[in-house]
């Protein structure tokens, strides 16, 4: 299942990165040379929005930064880079995993 960015015009509030995704670019999840600082929606920073990771959703332990590659390209323009389906995302990795392991004859 693919993952969907929000891509809306970002305003002031800085991004944050959990302890597993931290010092990964939000766009191309490159670890190479961090620039430039990620900034989020005023929707995706709602409540206690602002202090989670925007990839995955755990608890936020740093700022997010894109890559000079993505800067380079002008990724970093496109809108709002926090994921918003990661939940349907974990929904449709369940099912598809409970579907192949019915379907298994050898596991019989």
């Amino acid at each position: 299942p693919d993952l969907i960015m929000c891509l809306k015009i970002t305003g002031p509030i800085v991004g944050r990165l959990c302890e597993k995704c931290e010092g990964k670019c939000p766009i191309c999840d490159s670890y190479v040379k961090p620039i430039q600082i990620v900034t989020i929606c005023s929707d995706c920073s709602y409540g206690t929005h602002r202090e989670r990771c925007i990839i995955c959703g755990e608890l936020g332990v740093s700022d997010a930064y894109y890559c000079r590659e993505c800067i380079k390209l002008e990724k970093d323009r496109d809108g709002c880079p926090k994921i918003i389906n990661i939940g349907s995302a974990k929904t449709d990795l369940y099912f598809e995993r409970k579907k192949y392991n019915f379907e298994n004859p050898i596991a019989q």
